[in-house]
């Protein structure tokens, strides 16, 4: 079997999310910030007439903040009964890949802290980390930025 995938970078790796979960990709566009919001969202911005919370992957995964270029884009997708605006450093490609090339995460990257990752694509030139959005936020997490947009109203 196949999947579909949108092939997204960040800090010079590439990740690979279900094309299923993605409604549309944008260019970076104003982002209010929210107080108190948990450290990784940006804050809200306004799609089509939509208040949607914004996080950046790069602060959920613990890298290294950078900033925005002309390749920047904001990934909506949805998580759980979630739509929600991702960051990520630029989107490159959708890909079809082969379940054969997919193999599970070695052990010691396996753990609680990780259980977003679903495995890794083995293409010719790279590898591709394949993820699980639905795992990158907690139920709790989740059901906080359910809220933001009403916080913002």
């Amino acid at each position: 079997m196949e999947q579909q995938l949108v092939v997204f970078e960040l800090a010079n790796e590439y990740y690979g999310i279900n094309i299923a979960m993605v409604e549309s990709i944008i260019k970076m566009q104003a982002i209010t910030q929210l107080p108190q919001a948990p450290y990784y969202v940006k804050g809200v911005t306004n799609l089509r007439g939509s208040v949607l919370p914004v996080i950046d992957l790069r602060l959920r995964f613990g890298l290294e903040v950078q900033e925005n270029t002309k390749q920047t884009r904001v990934i909506i997708v949805t998580m759980g009964s979630l739509k929600v605006g991702v960051v990520v450093d630029g989107v490159s490609e959708v890909l079809r890949v082969s379940d054969e090339t997919i193999e599970p995460l070695p052990p010691m990257v396996s753990s609680v802290n990780s259980a977003f990752l679903k495995g890794i694509a083995r293409m010719q030139d790279r590898l591709i980390i394949l993820l699980e959005l639905g795992k990158v936020l907690d139920t709790e997490e989740q059901q906080a930025l359910a809220v933001m947009p009403a916080r913002a109203a």
